[in-house]
């Protein structure tokens, strides 16, 4: 042990010295020891290489190896704790698990060893130094008694000596003596070696000399002595007090320093260049001057990293320094060529993107002083740059390309010669003015310093006169040499650093919203566009490199609400003023241009893929909105896009395959990798289609949807990074994808489904293979484990009904007699006989974590048995109730004859839940589902169980069933008002404003027979009609002995059952409805047959009926209690009205919509308030079912932001009743709704035959 602990500290013992070595020049400039302590402490914030030193990597290590394992532990553990409390006592995990660690007896162990080995390893350290020390001494006095004059030891002190470690001062004598020896009048080799002596002494003890003021004062005279290496030696001085000195002291310095450039550019007898001459930076005053800047410059960059640990008044005096120092404005009456320059050209030399200026606006204490000086004293410094910009703009109009071209030329040049031209000059200040400018519009007081008067110009400069100026010159200014190196063309040519600056502003909501966001920016980027697109020459300058910058500011704009609503409706959104397009129309006008290459100036252009993706990429921004697609279907960019897709595919065909053994780069050539990456881009575009319904529809039109999917999945599968300008990822996608049939189809040949089921039982069955099983895996506490949660949630939004049917449908589960444990499940129908429907022990045996999975299974089977549809194809084909009672039945102790108890677990809780979710219809207050958790108590689980029929009655809620109250004076008014009118149009709109006033005031009352009676009056006057009436009358004379013989669908079949068993628990039925039921059923599949053209169609569903059970004629069926005459001959009525295509879905075979109401809220709502939204929709019209949505996600606003957060959203929407919404408690908020939006939403319902032929 022994032996091995003196290894150790041989081996700390090399580690400390490394530290040590690295940090020397830090803490030997320290003015005392506990600055250097201070120093230390804080190493890891000041040093960008602290985790690289082996001291540091040796305790990180030691510390995992001591308390790894119990950190893990208790992490798992705060974790699990969290998920059953409510309230946690820390408000981090890193919190918690630092204290108790800190508690723990491994920590206090840990620490006890390391102190005993830090002991001896700084012991022997300080013995070896006093060894050392002791031998110097001894050095020391023989190189005493060897010189005669030793007063002071200068040369053998290195500059790693400082006061904290010496045993004598810089005594005040010796500052004096070298304030005398720095005299001009001394002879040059006596002033050099003061200054070498100055430079050798420690700078704190320099600094804190009361001659130090003094000693300042001449080290300012002295910066212009003609010589250069005593120049130079200064400026050594300086940048060593900058590195090692605090900043009181630095401030010192650096305000000398400034003052001296000040005066220096102020005097006539120095010789500053002019525009006119330019600068030769071969020059040695040049060279000397640039010195001089280039260290202020170095220190205005790295003093914000510190000066807020001081006094506010240091910071603002090296600001007022620096300001008053680029304020400095020479004789104005000289021409401009012939003035010599000023200091801000030099300090644009050295630092032309002005980073300073960026570092000093970062954080709020040092930008308020900035901006209040700026605005109170130095407003020229901004004047004068935005001058600047206005005179490279002029340049660019009047000059020729080929003249000004050199203003870019130095940028990406590197053999440049030493000489800047007056031009490059000029060039050099315009890009620190503008990067300068930039930075200033990000903040509101900077903003508010304009506008700003131009002695040129004889209007104020605002805001959006400088935007349209910075616009302007993307297309204005002249494009770099092609020979120029990418790099430095990106960084410097006019139009990118106009766009970086656009960016930055774009990326600023509130600044974005004040500067960018008005008319006159967005027709200023349009510009070009109009003039291209007019085949004029009024921005002869305006490339594609061009272009492509336009397109990118424009799709920043377009990925925020308020600016695409900009470009969607102009400025006055509600004014009927603007005859002109806006901006949408006219980029969407442009990119099918582009599409079709319809613009003869681009013909045979390299970059035209390029222009095309960066428009295309600004419209994808607009219709990947609701709002924004429908102002772009008139171009059917779909079209286009699935048209060039088609071209280019046709293309990238031809492109060899590499062959085995040759350089796969080499072999295809540039231009192949550009056609495969220009399919690429337009595959993307149309997938993002499907971010909308309706866009999704245009997608499936286009014939390109299994590619789409193809192209998402395999970059899915690559994990490649979302761009910063998609408003979300491929989940979405997928999601919307999903809720069609034929997207379902894709998805399943595109390999998703495989990929996300064979993930799915990779976490759930076998978990992770890279993971080195040190100890077994925790038991889960949630019944989904978070590993698991991903891919529940990709399932879920997975499987629609539509994505059910066509994945299952009249498919049966393989039951087989016996599973291998390496079978792994592949699609939706593996999934179901696996995890869901475990009807055998080969199935049970199959598992490794049999009540993991099965729970998982079950909670998964709760979800999608929320769509009443896909339950009902469940237990037609699968027969799940059965299921499930079986599994409860074998899940019963039996201790006596008499006596049959349910054993209590995981899974016969949550086969409880399902099965009563399953079997019992009702709204929130209809009935009552069981727990999914035990409580606390003798009692853990009140709830019964049952493994057969009848169900618990005690699931169903004790409401008034059915109560019809009797028929109040209001009631009779409104009955009066259905008495047919002279004036049928005043007549139908009176009633509409009686039902709403009834609505309002007693809701409860328009239920039972008085609303049959309502609809069916309302009904029959709509549809006699002709404004009223959308669909055409069609004749139909089929009885009941023509359709008795036709069949219904075993999904229809087991409707009809759970609709009558509904109908019944509410007091509306008799047992007798069934065979009215299956009449009306089989009646309207005949009569929706009449006006359906046939599909010829490889999806399911557009095969024969409609796919689902009729939920709408079942509710109608019930209000109209059971009356099949009256139920039919309302619907004849009702078939010629638009809000039939939206209420009665099997009308039109629409299958993109919500659950809510294909389902016609059946299970979400209670029955009266099903009624009132019925009523609402046939009364006020198809809009209101938007609003009625819409009112409800208001009205769960709260829930939403809660589970978003929580990440289970789609499971809360599809598995929670609607608990305490009202249809008539919103009815003045769908009046607004309305009031603002019924013109769109109509005018789009009345194009629904349209988007369905």
């Amino acid at each position: 042990m022994a032996q091995s602990l003196g290894e150790d500290a041989v081996v700390l013992q090399a580690m400390l010295r490394q530290l040590f070595q690295s940090v020397k020049e830090k803490i030997t400039g320290a003015p005392s020891l506990e600055c250097a302590e201070e120093i230390l402490v804080h190493l890891e914030e000041t040093d960008e290489n602290f985790h690289n030193y082996e001291f540091v990597k040796y305790l990180r290590q030691h510390i995992c190896n001591t308390l790894g394992s119990m950190i893990e532990e208790e992490m798992e553990k705060w974790t699990s704790d969290q998920n059953q409390a409510e309230e946690s006592g820390y408000d981090t995990v890193v919190q918690h698990v630092t204290k108790r660690t800190q508690e723990s007896k491994e920590y206090k162990e840990m620490m006890h060893s390391l102190k005993n080995i830090m002991m001896v390893v700084v012991e022997s350290m300080i013995n070896k130094f006093e060894e050392d020390e002791i031998r110097n001494q001894e050095r020391q006095k023989k190189i005493q008694k060897e010189k005669s004059n030793n007063s002071y030891c200068t040369d053998n002190c290195s500059d790693s000596d400082s006061s904290f470690n010496q045993s004598y001062k810089f005594c005040q004598g010796k500052l004096q003596l070298i304030l005398d020896q720095l005299d001009p009048g001394q002879p040059k080799e006596v002033r050099y070696e003061a200054l070498q002596t100055l430079c050798s002494a420690p700078p704190s003890d320099v600094l804190n000399c009361e001659n130090w003021t003094t000693l300042c004062e001449k080290l300012t005279m002295s910066l212009s002595d003609p010589d250069p290496v005593f120049s130079d030696r200064i400026l050594k001085f300086y940048a060593q007090t900058f590195t090692l000195s605090p900043l009181h002291m630095t401030k010192e310095i650096y305000t000398s320093l400034a003052k001296y450039l000040k005066l220096y550019f102020l005097s006539r007898e120095n010789h500053i260049p002019t525009l006119s001459t330019g600068i030769d930076i071969s020059n040695p005053n040049v060279i000397c001057l640039l010195k001089k800047v280039r260290l202020l410059n170095e220190y205005q960059k790295e003093a914000p990293s510190f000066w807020i640990r001081h006094p506010e008044k240091y910071m603002e005096e090296i600001v007022e320094n620096t300001l008053s120092l680029l304020s400095v404005k020479h004789d104005q009456s000289h021409l401009v060529s012939q003035k010599n320059l000023d200091p801000i050209y030099f300090f644009a030399l050295v630092d032309t993107k002005a980073v300073w200026f960026k570092k000093w606006m970062h954080a709020y204490y040092s930008r308020t002083a900035v901006l209040r000086l700026l605005e109170k004293k130095y407003k020229s410094l901004i004047t004068t740059a935005v001058q600047q910009c206005f005179q490279y703009f002029d340049l660019c109009e009047a000059m020729k390309v080929n003249e000004i071209l050199s203003h870019s030329k130095h940028c990406g040049n590197k053999q440049k010669t030493f000489f800047y031209s007056g031009q490059e000059l000029q060039y050099i200040y315009f890009i620190h003015s503008l990067c300068l400018l930039g930075r200033l519009l990000i903040y509101t007081q900077g903003r508010r310093l304009f506008p700003i008067k131009l002695k040129s110009r004889k209007d104020l400069v605002s805001l959006t006169d400088l935007l349209v100026l910075f616009t302007q010159l993307i297309y204005y200014s002249p494009s770099c040499p092609k020979m120029t190196s990418a790099a430095h063309l990106d960084n410097y040519s006019p139009a990118s650093m106009v766009t970086e600056v656009l960016q930055i502003l774009c990326d600023q909501k509130e600044c974005a919203v004040e500067c960018l966001y008005n008319n006159t920016v967005i027709e200023a980027l349009l510009q070009p566009i109009h003039n291209l697109m007019k085949e004029t020459k009024a921005a002869p300058n305006c490339s594609e490199a061009a272009l492509i910058h336009i397109a990118d500011i424009l799709a920043r704009i377009a990925s925020v609400e308020e600016g695409l609503t900009l470009l969607l409706y102009g400025e006055n959104m509600n004014s009927s003023e603007e005859k002109s397009p806006t901006g949408a129309h006219i980029i969407a006008q442009f990119s099918k241009k582009l599409l079709d290459e319809d613009i003869s100036i681009f013909s045979g252009s390299e970059m035209l893929p390029v222009v095309k993706g960066a428009f295309i990429s600004v419209c994808r921004q607009i219709y990947g909105t609701c709002e924004g697609l429908q102002v772009l279907i008139p171009y059917s960019l779909h079209e286009s896009i699935a048209k060039a897709w088609k071209k280019t595919s046709l293309l990238s065909e031809r492109i060899p395959t590499p062959v085995k053994g040759s350089d796969s780069v080499s072999s295809i050539s540039q231009e192949s990798q550009n056609i495969m990456a220009w399919e690429e881009n337009l595959l993307d575009d149309l997938l993002n289609f499907a971010a909308t319904p309706k866009g999704l529809l245009f997608l499936q039109r286009t014939g390109a949807i299994n590619e789409c999917v193809t192209f998402m999945f395999n970059r899915y599968a690559k994990k490649l990074q979302i761009s910063r300008h998609k408003k979300f990822g491929y989940g979405v996608l997928v999601t919307q994808v999903a809720s069609t049939a034929a997207g379902a189809i894709a998805l399943q040949s595109s390999g998703f489904i495989n990929a996300l089921i064979t993930e799915l039982w990779a976490n759930l069955e076998c978990g992770r293979d890279d993971v080195r099983v040190t100890h077994p895996r925790s038991t889960p506490v949630d019944p989904i484990d978070r590993s698991c949660q991903k891919s529940f949630l990709g399932l879920v939004n997975l499987l629609p009904y539509p994505a059910v049917y066509e994945l299952v449908g009249n498919q049966d589960l393989p039951n087989k007699a016996e599973y291998s444990l390496r079978e792994v499940p592949t699609c939706v129908l593996d999934i179901l006989d696996r995890l869901i429907i475990l009807n055998s022990e080969a199935k049970i045996r199959s598992l490794f974590n049999y009540e993991q999975s099965h729970i998982f299974g079950l909670r998964l089977l709760s979800v999608l048995c929320c769509d009443l549809d896909t339950l009902l194809l469940l237990e037609a084909q699968y027969q799940v109730s059965e299921m499930l009672l079986n599994a409860q039945e074998e899940n019963i102790l039996e201790t006596s004859e008499s006596h049959r108890h349910f054993i209590i677990d995981g899974l016969s809780v949550e086969r409880n839940h399902v099965l009563v979710r399953i079997n019992f219809i009702g709204g929130p207050m209809e009935r009552i589902l069981p727990p999914r958790v035990l409580e606390k108590g003798d009692d853990p689980y009140p709830w019964p169980m049952f493994s057969s029929y009848p169900l618990p009655t005690c699931y169903l809620s004790e409401v008034t069933r059915n109560a019809d109250l009797k028929q109040d004076n209001d009631l009779g008014k409104l009955l009066l008002h259905f008495k047919m009118s002279d004036k049928q149009t005043e007549w139908i709109e009176n009633c509409r404003r009686q039902f709403c006033k009834m609505m309002k005031a007693k809701p409860d009352i328009i239920s039972g027979s008085a609303l049959l009676e309502l609809l069916e009056k309302f009904v029959l006057h709509l549809s006699e009609s002709p404004s009223e009436c959308y669909f055409p009358s069609v004749e139909y004379t089929a009885t009941d002995a023509n359709v008795k013989n036709e069949s219904l669908s075993s999904v229809q079949q087991l409707g009809i059952k759970m609709t009558v068993r509904y109908g019944k628990f509410l007091n509306l039925l008799k047992d007798s409805a069934e065979n009215d039921l299956t009449l009306v059923l089989k009646h309207c599949e005949r009569f929706l047959k009449q006006q359906q053209a046939p599909i010829k169609s490889s999806l399911l569903c557009l095969q024969g009926s409609y796919a689902g059970h009729d939920w709408f004629v079942s509710s109608l069926f019930m209000i109209m209690l059971g009356d099949k005459e009256k139920t039919l001959r309302f619907l004849q009525q009702f078939s010629r009205l638009l809000i039939s295509a939206f209420l009665w879905l099997p009308r039109l075979h629409i299958s993109i919509c919500l659950l809510w109401i294909t389902q016609c809220f059946w299970n979400y709502l209670d029955w009266i308030e099903i009624c009132h939204y019925i009523a609402t929709c046939v009364f006020l019209g198809p809009d209101y079912q938007v609003y009625i949505c819409i009112a409800i996600f208001k009205h769960l606003q709260q829930d939403i932001l809660q589970h978003t957060q929580t990440q289970d959203l789609q499971v809360f929407l599809k598995e929670e009743a609607l608990h305490g919404f009202r249809v008539s408690d919103y009815f003045e908020y769908m009046e607004i709704l309305e009031q603002n939006y019924r013109p769109v939403v109509l005018r789009d319902m009345r194009n629904v035959r349209v988007q369905n032929t």
